[in-house]
């Protein structure tokens, strides 16, 4: 064979892989719509960031995310096949969805850890998760339903010390014996701005609440028809999720202000920080196999507790709630930091 021709070939080659997947295989790009639970947030930012770095469209996808918010429903759409993927809360969504028969599943869980918190406040030295027992507890009507009912039966709470949370944190500020639930990414950051003074911290995941968060979802016909779609979007969103979290995130940030101009750099950073500091998205299972991590013990441990707490019945088939088929691959492990 000709030696130039050799060469040029072996160059094209390489340059086709540097491109990315997409460039390589010379596809046009598959449209997919993506929609988040609520506006955009830093919790949001890997997602935001594989669009505006183009690394969807390495993936061969070109992907619109609809923010969520309170007067949006986008799980609703999803099911009625108006989006393609939707980012649940957590994964009692995916038992939910399996006792309703509603045929959604998750196939990958962006946060490794529930972000849910309760606040306290700092003269109270509140140190473990029991001695928050006696304080008046601010929860909304949705948390008394699903994370207190976890607290009742593991620790023993009492519903008598809760009062409603309405994401006003003036009550839990004005009252030194009050704890007030939040996401470790957002209200201690809004508490101390309002207030003056760095509440404590009591991270739910840090003591047995062991929900995935953020999981990526999608219609059970979509794996089905269009596994090479799913496998795509999960990567690409991971890769994401890892240059969002360690390398330069201004592209993100930078959508996620357009959308939602409430979102400030200096709060934004504080998110990252906290999500980073608590391991909520890469922590456990993540250093191994990658962000976007499942296991069936953990899923099992999780349903078994809802169980005991009355949340979530026992003849669901949780297994169907999700699939490991599209992740713990270690995509991506190389963006992570050595040291």
């Amino acid at each position: 064979m000709n030696p130039a021709f050799l060469l040029r070939t072996l160059t094209a080659g390489l340059l086709a892989l540097a491109a990315g997947p997409t460039q390589a295989r010379g596809e046009t790009l598959d449209k997919v719509s993506f929609g988040t639970n609520w506006v955009a947030e830093a919790e949001h930012g890997g997602f935001f960031q594989a669009v505006a770095d183009d690394t969807y469209k390495k993936y061969g996808l070109d992907v619109t995310i609809v923010p969520g918010g309170p007067n949006t429903n986008n799980r609703i759409l999803l099911t009625a096949g108006k989006l393609d993927f939707f980012m649940s809360a957590n994964t009692l969504q995916s038992f939910d969805a399996v006792a309703n028969n509603v045929p959604l599943i998750a196939v990958a869980a962006i946060f490794q850890k529930d972000p849910q918190v309760f606040l306290t406040h700092p003269e109270t030295k509140i140190a473990k998760l029991e001695d928050l027992k006696p304080l008046t507890l601010l929860v909304s009507k949705e948390g008394v339903a699903s994370y207190f009912q976890w607290l009742k039966s593991e620790y023993g709470f009492s519903e008598s010390k809760v009062k409603p949370y309405t994401f006003n944190p003036q009550p839990f500020i004005v009252n030194k014996q009050s704890a007030m639930q939040g996401y470790v990414t957002s209200e201690p950051y809004a508490v101390e701005k309002a207030a003056g003074f760095k509440p404590g911290v009591i991270l739910l995941a840090d003591h047995g609440f062991n929900a995935y968060s953020t999981l990526i979802e999608t219609r059970r016909e979509i794996v089905d028809k269009k596994p090479d779609l799913v496998q795509r979007f999960v990567d690409a969103s991971v890769i994401g999720w890892y240059n969002y979290l360690y390398g330069d995130n201004s592209a993100g940030n930078a959508m996620i202000k357009k959308i939602n101009p409430e979102m400030t750099d200096e709060l934004l950073s504080y998110s990252v920080a906290k999500m980073k500091e608590y391991g909520i998205v890469d922590s456990g299972d993540t250093l191994r196999d990658g962000i976007g991590a499942m296991n069936d013990a953990r899923v099992a441990s999780f349903f078994d507790k809802m169980v005991r707490a009355g949340v979530v019945r026992r003849d669901i088939d949780y297994r169907q709630a999700y699939t490991l088929r599209f992740v713990n691959k270690a995509v991506g492990l190389d963006l992570r930091p050595k040291n």
